[in-house]
């Protein structure tokens, strides 16, 4: 397969991150073509091809791709299809093969479809990233999780409503040109100034509102479609959103062959490798942490993974690596400790290592911390949005009125430290 002469099909998944991504991987020389949306016919053609036992997010992937090539807009003799696997007993390692068997039932078995693995499961001559291009990448991810950060906190509290999106899209074209062609300074200088543009949006400082975190399967997460547009649905119940960094996902991987080397007692070279890939990832990650905390606006930074990992072993072990594993405990240990309680844990239906690692540690946690309010949520193709609705307004309402119960004990500390000083007058 020539590069120049193939597209290269992306489902989509993290639209800030994958807005970058595609710029990133154009400028090294592949036509990849972003598939941004998804519909209700998406799901219906990924159901041809895709069993519904299956996961949510292989039928939407599928969807989108098979979409694509009955649209008429490729050639399919000049264009491949992309999609990542995580390796290990999670059935997105089955992704390839389903969209393989649904590319040919189709009636496009020329088509090639291309595995992005660190796992090493599949080889692809034609699709080789240089450490230029893996840069780059990083890069992108880096970008696209400020700006994530960025975007939900100032929405959430702006003055003026608007300016956080139009700064939103200001950033978003510097950014797809500082990944692709920027030095680590000139890297390093835009973080900053991104973050000062964003300090200059005014916020209402008399809301107090209720912050969410999500976490859950990569796919649905992220994926606006995916999780019913959870995060547009919790904006506008008067929560603010907080999102996981991309990033952390992409270190849990690396950092996976480490943690397997240490616990079977084999795999030296591996586990170098990826402590050597994990101090590269934090090298360059380390602007976004220093601006974000010089901030006044209360950012979540982003996390040292093995200190995530230490404390998801309060929980488990960190041999849990099949899908999310012990990462997506960690998650939920780093938002409560970080002050954000209220937590929603979105999954696939039937994503057995998800719902292991998700809801399955849900009463341990609530056991450590007491104040947990966790709310775990699935997602399918026959899925009730009111069902859905109804269990993220209940975690809600223990939110608001965790919240009231807050504002009060502050009120009646400031009431008892006045009366005090009236007392010594």
């Amino acid at each position: 397969m020539n590069k120049n002469k193939y597209t290269i099909l992306v489902p989509q998944m993290a639209p800030i991150h994958f807005e970058l991504l595609e710029a990133s991987l154009k400028s090294s020389g592949y036509n990849v073509k972003l598939l941004r949306t998804c519909t209700n016919d998406t799901v219906s053609t990924g159901l041809k091809y895709v069993n519904n036992d299956s996961c949510y997010p292989s039928i939407l992937t599928t969807g989108q791709l098979i979409e694509a090539l009955e649209s008429g807009k490729y050639d399919p003799d000049r264009t491949a299809v992309i999609m990542s696997q995580t390796g290990g007993g999670c059935r997105a390692t089955n992704y390839i093969g389903f969209i393989r068997k649904a590319v040919k039932d189709a009636g496009f078995p020329q088509v090639p479809v291309i595995s992005f693995n660190v796992a090493g499961l599949e080889k692809n001559s034609a699709f080789k990233l240089s450490f230029k291009t893996f840069i780059k990448l990083i890069k992108s991810i880096i970008y696209g999780d400020l700006l994530q950060k960025l975007v939900n906190k100032n929405k959430a509290y702006e003055v003026n409503k608007g300016e956080t999106e139009a700064l939103y899209n200001e950033w978003l074209c510097k950014c797809k040109k500082l990944a692709v062609k920027s030095s680590y300074r000139e890297f390093k200088k835009s973080i900053f100034s991104m973050v000062n543009d964003f300090e200059k949006i005014e916020l209402d400082k008399t809301l107090t509102k209720p912050r969410v975190g999500i976490v859950g399967e990569i796919l649905i997460k992220y994926h606006p479609f995916g999780n019913n547009y959870i995060e547009e649905y919790l904006n506008k119940e008067g929560a603010e959103v907080v999102m996981p960094d991309f990033m952390g996902f992409v270190k849990y991987v690396v950092a996976n062959q480490a943690i397997s080397g240490k616990l079977l007692k084999k795999g030296k070279l591996k586990s170098a490798v990826s402590k050597i890939g994990i101090n590269i990832i934090n090298r360059i990650e380390k602007a976004s942490k220093t601006a974000l905390s010089k901030s006044s606006k209360g950012y979540l930074l982003p996390a040292d993974i093995w200190h995530l990992e230490s404390q998801a072993q309060k929980v488990l072990s960190s041999g849990n690596q099949t899908g999310e594993g012990w990462f997506l405990t960690a998650e939920m240990i780093e938002y409560i400790e970080n002050d954000i309680p209220n937590i929603v844990c979105v999954q696939p239906f039937a994503c057995l290592p998800n719902h292991i690692v998700g809801k399955g540690v849900i009463k341990t946690i609530r056991n450590l911390y007491p104040n947990a309010n966790i709310s775990a949520i699935d997602y399918d193709p026959g899925s009730s949005a009111s069902n859905q609705i109804n269990r993220i307004k209940l975690m809600l309402t223990v939110a608001n009125d965790n919240l009231d119960r807050e504002k009060r004990k502050m009120v009646h500390i400031l009431i008892e430290n006045k009366e005090k000083e009236t007392v010594k007058i």
